[in-house]
């Protein structure tokens, strides 16, 4: 991935960085506020029962004209890149998109949602990838426009997730998507990706569940001193799918109750599915906020372990040497008069002493199982 392309999760789903790209202008200003440089790449596919066509343009009245549209038809227009803030706004004047749609397509940090208008609706939703090189996932805003015959497709950048989508529907007449209306191919969109989701909750699970069997098992300090960095960038990983997923069922839930000509009831019965999709996600989620959470406790709990192990070792040497010390002190006093002091066996006297005071007091410790 680009290094231009790079930023952390909390800030696609925060959006504050690009929302300064929008600072002093009036409501309704097409702005790009997203950081991609990739190219614009547009595809039109006209289908209907029957017959389909693809036309891939830079320019959108010509990729209109190279497809053929028959009355009971319906059409689908990918764009891929945000870049090209022109062609954006000819594909909205020829659908009479309103300017405050086309505002947030070009503003990539979008809370998913939902808005219902006079001629169709506007989705704002988030593809989740895990590029292989990275050690993150990345969200990419995918913008959603049903209309009672077309469909409208924006990715900031370009997710791939709807290749094998497009391929299908040129498989043959026989498959669903070619059957139904353009709202059922609006859910396989939202569908593919809340199922991309999961293979990110996957990910997140199988990351925490190795950090878990390294914190549970004996790890020298070395290596226990990097496991606390890793388990609070996955915290912050947790809190930016978290601000993503959650709103998520707000728009299947929308999507459900929202008494709208662009919805049919055949397609209400698979958004029921992808709002429990959604739920489940969310569950998920939760599961593993509170496992992360428990995690940092615990090892928290083994630093502050490991800390009383030291420092109960080193209470017992400065025990032990409290006896010896006092008895050293008394017999470097240079006092003519002592008794022991021109004995013989002074000397080896008070070393036994002193071992046997230090062999004592590690037997009584030992009995009281201090150590």
């Amino acid at each position: 991935m680009a290094k231009q392309h790079k930023q952390s999760s909390i800030g696609y789903t925060l959006g504050l960085k690009q929302r300064v790209h929008k600072a002093g202008q009036s409501p309704g200003t097409f702005v790009y506020t997203g950081l991609s440089t990739q190219p614009t790449q547009l595809r039109v596919v006209s289908y209907d029962h029957q017959h389909i066509q693809e036309s891939v343009k830079d320019v959108f009245p010509e990729a209109l004209a190279e497809v053929q549209f028959s009355p009971g038809g319906y059409t689908w227009v990918h764009v891929t890149g945000l870049q090209n803030v022109v062609l954006i706004k000819t594909i909205a004047a020829h659908y009479e998109l309103h300017p405050l749609t086309v505002e947030d397509i070009l503003n990539v940090s979008q809370r998913p949602k939902v808005e219902s208008f006079e001629e169709y609706l506007f989705i704002a939703f988030y593809a989740l990838l895990w590029p292989e090189e990275e050690a993150h996932f990345d969200a990419v805003q995918v913008s959603v426009v049903i209309g009672k015959q077309f469909v409208l497709l924006f990715e900031d950048r370009a997710t791939h997730l709807f290749d094998t989508m497009r391929e299908r529907l040129f498989a043959s007449p026989q498959q669903r998507l070619r059957e139904q209306g353009v709202d059922y191919l609006a859910y396989r969109i939202l569908d593919s990706m809340m199922d991309q989701s999961f293979v990110i909750l996957e990910r997140m699970g199988d990351a925490i569940e190795d950090t878990e069997e390294q914190l549970v098992s004996r790890v020298s300090v070395q290596e226990s001193r990097t496991l606390y960095p890793r388990l609070y960038e996955m915290k912050r990983q947790l809190l930016g799918l978290r601000k993503i997923l959650w709103p998520v069922r707000d728009v299947m839930s929308h999507l459900l109750r929202e008494e709208t000509p662009f919805i049919h009831p055949f397609t209400r019965v698979y958004l029921r599915d992808a709002y429990d999709h959604s739920v489940q996600a969310i569950d998920a989620l939760e599961t593993f906020r509170d496992v992360l959470s428990g995690l940092m406790e615990l090892y928290l709990s083994r630093l502050t372990h490991r800390m009383n192990e030291v420092m109960k070792v080193l209470t017992i040497i400065a025990t032990l040497f409290i006896p010896i010390t006092f008895l050293a002190s008394i017999y470097g006093m240079n006092f003519e008069d002592m008794p022991e002091l021109h004995w013989r066996w002074g000397y080896p006297a008070v070393l036994g002493v002193m071992l046997l005071t230090t062999v004592g007091m590690l037997w009584y410790f030992r009995r009281k199982k201090w150590f």
